[in-house]
This record gives C-alpha cells, structure tokens and sequence, in this order.
C-alpha cells in the first residue's frame, strides 16, 4: 500500500512538473522553440499542449516554411485529441489552402475520419453522416489510387448503412403507428401509405441494401393492412395491390420466415375480392 502511494506521489510530481514545463514555455516570446515544443509534445502523445501551442504558431508559421506542417500537425493533434469537429474544421483548411500540399491526400482523408467519428446511432439525425459519405466520396475522387482507398470505401458503406437504417426506422415507425388515426379514407394520409412510401423510396435509393426484405416486409404487410382498414370503396382495389405485394414478396424470397404470413395475406384477400 505504501509503495503505491509512492508511485502515485512520484507520478503527480512528474504531471507538475509538466505542467510547469509547459506553462514556461506558453509564456516564452521565443517562437521558433515553442514550435519544436509543439512538435515535440505532439511525438509524445501530449495532443491537447501541442494543440495549444500549435494553434498560436499557425498564425505565426503562415508565409513561412512550417506553414504547412505546423497547419496539419494542428489538425492531427487536434484529430488525435478526439476533437473531431475541429480536427475536421483543420483539415479542410488545410486542403483549401494547398491543395497541392505535402499532406494534402492525407489532410482530404482525414477531414472524412473526424466527420466519421462523430457519425451518431441511425434514429438521431444523420446530418454528420451525409457530411462524412461526401468527404469521402470527394477523397476518392481527388485520390482514386491512394493508399486509404480501400478504408474510405469500407466507410463510406457503414455510413450507407446508417442512412438505411434510419430510413428503415422511420417507416417501422409509420407502420407502429397504423391505423391510429382511425379508418383511413380519401383526405386522410394513414400512416400505413407513408410506411409504403418511406420504405419503397428507400429501396429506389439504396437497390442494394441487406435490408431489402426487412423493407419489403414492411411494404407487404402496410399494404395489406391500408386495405383492411380502408373505406369499402377502396377495399377491392387495395386488396389486390395487397395480393400482388405478396406474391411479388414470395417471388422474391421464398425463403422468408414471413412467407407463410404472405400466403396468409392472399387467402385473406382472395376471399375479400371474390366476394365483391
């Protein structure tokens, strides 16, 4: 136990001294020391002292030799600190600035890494997630042979991913809701066709999604449902939209778990429409 405290009291006096270092050299006029500081601090994982002091030397570094460098290093210190909305900020600077840079791909690359940390779950709002699919779809426009091409292209289907997803929540949601409002009829919009549309769009968007039948489903058992709970003189017409929805979903895939609910779904409706 003693030793313990030993240690822990001989590590608290190494942070102060530190700390002290580093509040030295903040204060110092010397920039040309405060910036192999900078760098030095940056090389020993020190990101938040070095994005401190590297903030201070881009101003003073623009024009000169290290503009560039002292640029980007601000960027990755920042990038590596996890703030990754400034770190993204940085990088597109940087990009704008000298296109033509020494770390120009690796700047256009990593301004589409910090949007993609901050990427929240599907259901939030998928603003970032737009902005980080087209940082790397510009990255590989500008850089279609680089080195991170193959990792740019892994994200940018994750990201894909989650604008699915968020689609396919929005229509399940519609379709939770159902017939809430009560029977559907021609100047309400029930939340059942919204389903259909939320999800038949998403397909139009991404064909090649995973989640094809998930939508699918959704789209089946909506239209089966719209038709159930719509006025009589729309009751034919939707029920066979909903026939056909099922046989289309069967064609498709056969090997649903949802296929017996399909076949369901058509003697029901078969029953209706012959009667009628």
């Amino acid at each position: 136990m003693k030793r313990h405290y030993i240690i822990a009291l001989c590590c608290a006096i190494l942070m102060m001294g530190c700390t002290s270092e580093f509040q030295k050299v903040y204060k110092m006029s010397d920039n040309a020391y405060k910036y192999e500081y900078a760098k030095e601090c940056f090389a020993m994982g020190k990101f938040q002292n070095a994005a401190v002091l590297l903030s201070e030397q881009v101003t003073l570094q623009k024009g000169r030799q290290n503009a560039q460098e002292s640029l980007y290093l601000l960027a990755m210190a920042q990038y590596c600190n996890r703030d990754y909305e400034a770190a993204s900020a940085t990088f597109k600077k940087y990009f704008q600035s000298y296109p033509k840079g020494d770390y120009a791909e690796e700047a256009c690359y990593h301004i589409g890494q910090a949007l993609y940390q901050s990427v929240p779950e599907p259901r939030l709002d998928q603003t970032p997630t737009v902005g980080a699919i087209n940082a790397y779809q510009n990255f590989l426009d500008y850089y279609p042979d680089s080195k991170y091409r193959e990792d740019a292209q892994q994200r940018l289907f994750v990201l894909q991913d989650n604008l699915v997803k968020k689609e396919y929540l929005s229509a399940k949601l519609y379709y939770n809701l159902g017939g809430y409002f009560g029977n559907i009829n021609a100047n309400t919009e029930s939340n059942y066709e919204a389903c259909i549309i939320t999800a038949q769009n998403a397909l139009k968007t991404y064909p090649y999604t995973t989640m094809r039948e998930d939508f699918s489903v959704l789209i089946m058992k909506s239209k089966y449902y719209l038709a159930e709970n719509s006025s009589e003189e729309k009751k034919v017409e939707r029920y066979r939209d909903a026939e056909d929805e099922c046989y289309g979903f069967m064609n498709e895939f056969p090997e649903s778990k949802e296929a017996k609910t399909a076949e369901k779904y058509i003697a029901k409706c078969k029953k209706y429409t012959s009667s009628n």
